[in-house]
């Protein structure tokens, strides 16, 4: 495809020129217009990849072919001095026979920084093992609720099972939430433990999670409005 860099296209592809073909994105100054990278990419003049989070551009072959053909090319009027160093390049190519390539040079590959040597192996030290938060049952009792409306995206009303409960409440160790539905079980004014009307629903997780303090399992939880 032929196109004819702008200016501001131009100073792009120099911009990669002076970066030996290829660099970030961000890089680049100035900062690089989309639609001046857009067309060149059109154009196969680059190339645009992903970099992280960023770009990278690469100069294709025919982006070097036209830097090297187009060193006295049009620049915005602040690359004035970057115009004229261009033009001796190009005078001094052409009185050397040396092209390019040659003399902007390869770009190096890209390189992982060398990883930081490992610290030295340590005898372990056993850790004390934490203790379960300690939470009144006023407290408690919110929590729960609190877990059950960021289950149900802040609807009441509706039946949650304990599995879901338990994982929402992982912070606090299971006698400490059994404590918090046991109280719900004796006599909550607005929440309530109940068994799952068709036990083959169940899968293990919900087996494992069920409240069960006299033998019969409870499964789901329910808070009114």
């Amino acid at each position: 495809m032929s196109h004819d860099p702008t200016p501001s296209q131009a100073l792009l592809l120099f911009g990669l020129l002076a970066r030996q073909g290829a660099c970030a994105q961000a890089e680049l100054m100035p900062a690089v217009k989309k639609a001046d990278r857009e067309a060149l990419a059109s154009a196969k003049l680059i190339d645009v990849g992903k970099l992280g989070r960023g770009l990278k551009l690469t100069l294709e072959d025919a982006g070097w072919a036209w830097a090297a053909s187009h060193l006295s090319a049009e620049l915005p009027p602040a690359q004035r001095t970057l115009s004229n160093m261009l033009a001796r390049l190009g005078e001094h190519l052409t009185k050397s026979n040396e092209t390019l390539a040659d003399f902007i040079g390869s770009a190096p590959e890209d390189a992982s920084p060398p990883k930081p040597p490992a610290p030295p192996k340590r005898d372990k030290i056993p850790r004390t093992p934490k203790k379960p938060k300690v939470l009144s049952p006023t407290a408690l009792r919110k929590r729960v609720e609190a877990a059950y409306l960021a289950i149900t995206g802040g609807r009441k009303d509706e039946t949650v099972r304990l599995a879901r409960l338990r994982a929402e409440l992982a912070d606090l160790d299971r006698a400490t939430v059994d404590a918090a539905l046991g109280r719900i079980l004796k006599g909550d004014k607005k929440a309530s433990l109940m068994r799952h009307d068709d036990p083959r629903q169940l899968d293990q997780a919900d087996h494992d999670a069920a409240f069960s303090p006299g033998g019969e399992p409870f499964h789901v939880i329910w808070i009114a409005t």
